[in-house]
């Protein structure tokens, strides 16, 4: 018997890791018999009739500073964000009514931008000349922006913000850029079929217990997360409550009720004009047991270690959604 072999056997059966057995990535129980085109194109067509109310998440809560301002692109419209001195969130256009300067490289001071052309000063709450504000949120986590001439629908008052986890929690946000469209980032997620197959440094053991219907439209997975020779088992469910996103909860296992929210915001056209999609995904932890609630103390350290292995599984994600954009697009 080998140490690993030992290590399982030692381990009391409520502990919420297990030791991995050795096993080699090709004897994997095959999973393209269950992972029907027509099942993931319906679960996707489903997805994409949800309303968005013109919402795009663009950045991180953290990011969005009082000290300086942050410049992103959504749709082909250049943002400014900055907080107010109230702490409040403000999101307009980049380009100042004045000459076109682009105000995110402009100073804030005392919750007002100003740009550094001319000094043209902004609260973010007013009009001036022909600049106004954009509607915008903050939900602790995320920082959204609503676009109601890029999104063309009903707007909504606030975004459709996934139920999180309440209490103790760590959370931290990736941010990666492809080239296809916000469908295909979402039909990766609507896909759970390919992650042992995929990503096996990070998931083995996956079952799809059940898969999405008219009637009960999200998947319900069986999957032990990997860490190493360490493994978590837990099972989760997928939900995509509007067109733009996919959460994934785990609703049985170490860890219940905490989340991994993928977004899918447009960027708009890159120099080669291929469209371009930002992939924005939170992670929010949660555990009920009581050394989690050391574990703001290691937050940094925690979330760095999130974020790679976010990061790591997206590189690979991101592959897989712009050859499904190659395929169906025929570019």
């Amino acid at each position: 018997m080998n140490v690993r072999d030992q290590l399982r056997r030692r381990l009391p059966k409520d502990w919420p890791v297990e030791i991995m057995p050795r096993s080699p990535w090709s004897e994997q129980r095959p999973t393209y018999r269950d992972a029907n085109p027509a099942l993931i194109e319906a679960a996707l067509a489903r997805s994409q009739s949800r309303p968005t109310g013109n919402w795009y998440a663009f950045a991180a809560s953290a990011d969005i500073r009082r000290d300086r301002p942050l410049g992103a692109c959504v749709a082909g419209i250049e943002l400014v964000a900055w907080r107010d001195k109230d702490d409040r969130l403000c999101v307009g256009p980049a380009g100042c009514p004045h000459l076109g300067a682009d105000l995110s490289t402009g100073v804030v001071r005392e919750g007002v931008l100003f740009c550094r052309w001319h000094g043209l000063a902004l609260d973010g709450q007013t009009c001036e000349m022909r600049w106004r504000p954009y509607p915008s949120h903050d939900d602790g986590v995320l920082a959204w922006v609503r676009l109601d001439s890029v999104g063309g629908e009903a707007p909504l008052d606030a975004p459709n913000i996934p139920t999180r986890p309440t209490g103790e929690t760590v959370h931290t946000v990736a941010h990666l850029v492809g080239h296809c469209e916000p469908a295909d980032i979402i039909a990766n997620r609507l896909d759970p079929w390919h992650g042992a197959w995929f990503h096996p440094y990070s998931f083995t053991e996956l079952e799809v217990l059940t898969a999405p219907t008219e009637q009960d439209d999200r998947f319900i997975v069986a999957v032990t997360f990997r860490m190493g020779p360490i493994g978590v088992p837990v099972i989760a469910e997928f939900t995509s409550p509007e067109a733009r996103t996919v959460v994934m909860r785990i609703v049985e296992g170490e860890g219940t009720g905490s989340v991994v929210e993928t977004h899918a915001t447009p960027l708009g056209p890159g120099p080669d004009g291929r469209p371009r999609v930002a992939v924005i995904e939170a992670v929010v932890a949660h555990s009920e047991r009581p050394g989690f609630r050391f574990a703001g103390r290691a937050a940094p350290i925690i979330t760095r270690l999130v974020r790679f292995a976010t990061k790591r599984l997206w590189r690979d994600d991101i592959d897989y959604a712009e050859r499904r954009y190659r395929i169906r697009s025929g570019s």
